[in-house]
């Protein structure tokens, strides 16, 4: 065991101090490429940095705190607030004056509220300070549109494999700590810290400072699977319930049923519940999947949605987890058409942009004799009193009359459906 306690972490202490040493975001940091170029002539103007937690946005940060020659401030947006920007602000207004840059970096940009990120616009614009902000969330949805006019935006992504494994081996190797023990780390390990970590280089240090300190130093000698799996029992799973993860993810599980694909579906849907999501929420969706995406195509698919809300709601998880994979694999391997759903569309999109017109006149209830002595309900046919209970009638408005909405598809019960409206309204309505 290695005493630590007075030291920075593990992930601290190997943190880059340039842009060589920095690992991973090639698209961004190699040469040639965007951030690079910034970061080599010396000009840096405000920018946001987007991407996964532990892919680098605070060490990038700090590379151009130190190559910059700015003043560099550093605030969370999570333990800051208004007053924190303002005496920044006034400083770098002084700084100004006398010829100094000033870099603010703001952590978690997206938990300022907008009156928070409102302060900042004036100073940005006025090039009182430049900003650099770095958000786990997509920041078109997190950051108001009039800062995000004036900054640049860099999306980080997950580290890959490589990155994670080139980053244990120069911890291992040039960590003033770790350096002191020669440890062997096999290429199992490495997969496995990848895995465990998700392409977190922060948790992937973490994970193997926590096994190195648990271990007699006279077993310092590997760091194998069996020690990372003492240490740590559950993945990083990365899933924010109300971030982008959220959003990503179930957009993922949704096209994957409207795409019949079951596999897929099932492996969203287990990433959703591994990271905590509510059961409910996936069956609420899957029930809006029902209608918009399968509709009178198989027309028990809404049915058993509804009922996979309603069983959830009785069990909870875990076994939950069970009837909500029945009913995601029913969905995805249902015949689709998203029938039902143009139909609606189109006859709103109609009630939007045309005339209100009146309900005809035999259409309309007669409850009363002076209704019936004006017209109403005059030659309505009632189709219980024909021959297969049907006769062909106008239910639209005059002005609509032809008009046609729902358009049934060739898939499932929806082909029955078709056949039946064909001969039901044959010199009345076209479906083919």
């Amino acid at each position: 065991m290695i005493d630590s306690g007075i030291l920075s972490p593990l992930a601290e202490r190997c943190r880059p101090k340039t842009i060589d040493e920095f690992k991973g975001q090639e698209h961004l940091l190699g040469k040639g490429k965007p951030l690079r170029n910034m970061i080599d002539s010396g000009f840096i103007s405000s920018f946001l940095m987007w991407g996964p937690p532990g892919t680098g946005k605070t060490t990038i940060a700090r590379i151009i705190a130190n190559s910059s020659g700015s003043i560099f401030h550093q605030i969370n947006a999570v333990s800051s607030g208004v007053r924190d920007v303002r005496e920044i602000i006034s400083k770098a207004a002084e700084a100004k004056e006398t010829g100094f840059k000033t870099i603010l970096f703001i952590d978690e940009i997206h938990r300022f509220n907008k009156g928070q990120q409102d302060a900042l616009l004036g100073s940005v614009e006025q090039g009182i300070i430049t900003l650099i902000g770095a958000t786990t969330e997509n920041p078109s949805f997190e950051v108001i549109p009039a800062l995000r006019s004036r900054m640049r935006i860099f999306k980080l992504n997950e580290l890959t494999e490589k990155d994670i494994t080139s980053i244990i081996s120069s911890a291992l190797k040039d960590d003033p700590v770790l350096s002191q023990w020669k440890v062997d780390v096999p290429k199992t390990a490495f997969d496995y810290l990848y895995f465990i970590s998700a392409g977190d280089a922060r948790s992937a240090l973490n994970i193997v400072e926590a096994v190195v300190n648990s271990s007699p130093e006279d077993d310092l000698l590997e760091i194998d699977k069996e020690k990372i799996e003492n240490i740590i029992q559950k993945k990083n799973i990365i899933y924010d319930k109300t971030g982008e993860e959220h959003f990503n993810i179930i957009s993922a599980f949704i096209k994957s049923i409207r795409g019949s694909d079951p596999d897929a579906a099932v492996y969203w849907m287990a990433r959703m519940l591994a990271g905590g999501e509510d059961p409910k929420f996936i069956a609420r969706r899957m029930i809006l999947l029902a209608s918009e995406d399968i509709g009178n195509a198989s027309p028990n698919a809404l049915l058993l949605a509804e009922a996979t809300f309603s069983a959830v709601d009785k069990i909870g998880m875990p076994e939950a987890r069970i009837i909500l994979s029945q009913c995601a694999t029913y969905l995805a391997t249902s015949p689709k058409s998203n029938s039902a759903y143009q139909a609606i569309e189109k006859a709103l999109s109609d009630v939007e942009n045309e005339p209100l017109y009146a309900v005809p006149l035999h259409l309309r209830n007669a409850p009363t004799g002076y209704m019936k002595n004006i017209g109403y309900g005059t030659n309505y046919k009632y189709p219980h009193s024909f021959p297969g209970h049907f006769v062909q009638e106008d239910y639209l408005p005059p002005n609509l009359k032809g008009k046609q909405y729902y358009f049934p598809s060739e898939n499932g019960s929806e082909k029955t459906i078709k056949e039946r409206l064909i001969a039901l309204w044959k010199g009345r309505k076209k479906y083919d």
